[in-house]
């Protein structure tokens, strides 16, 4: 009898795990929001190449948004890791000095992956749009500002919108 109740215990349980599997295997359990947090727009020096690092100086640039709007405080820079598929790996270090004089500093870290006929066209100096390839970053923010605090809170996210020889343009989003 005992030995029977085991077995039927065992079965039910093993039922529950196999619904559960099957019901996270069917969707996600959470959603995420994004809230518009502004535009930015930096302007850049060409690259250098140091093997398959690309540093590229950041050397003005602004971002604007409506609750934050800044201006890029050089020198600041981009440091982009060939990939052996040729795609990107971005490390970007920037600081920002606030319309209202807050200092924010900006970490970030993102992947390209070029697009040949894109890249041709960009390097005859033609702008490039985020439908051309993938260029994403994600964002986090140091401020000792209490004014702009929350930003040390949340984590973004960057999608490229335009990219031209010495000029590329993304909007940001706040992750939820």
């Amino acid at each position: 009898m005992k030995r029977s109740i085991c077995w039927l215990i065992g079965f039910a349980l093993l039922g529950l795990a196999v619904s559960v599997s099957e019901a996270t295997a069917q969707g996600p359990s959470v959603s995420i929001e994004t809230e518009y947090l502004g535009t930015v727009e930096v302007q850049l020096d060409a690259a250098q190449a140091v093997g398959p690092v690309r540093i590229i100086n950041d050397t003005g640039g602004t971002l604007k948004g409506p609750k934050v709007n800044g201006t890029l405080v050089p020198p600041s820079g981009d440091w982009l890791n060939v990939m052996p598929d040729g795609s990107l790996r971005i490390d970007a270090r920037n600081s920002f000095i606030t319309d209202d004089g807050e200092l924010i500093f900006v970490a970030a870290s993102g992947i390209v992956v070029p697009n040949k006929d894109a890249m041709d066209r960009f390097n005859k100096g033609e702008v490039i749009t985020s439908n051309d390839e993938y260029f994403l970053f994600t964002f986090r923010f140091t401020t000792a500002s209490k004014k702009y605090d929350w930003l040390n809170k949340v984590q973004s996210v960057g999608k490229m919108v335009t990219f031209q020889k010495g000029k590329l343009k993304y909007d940001l989003f706040l992750v939820r």
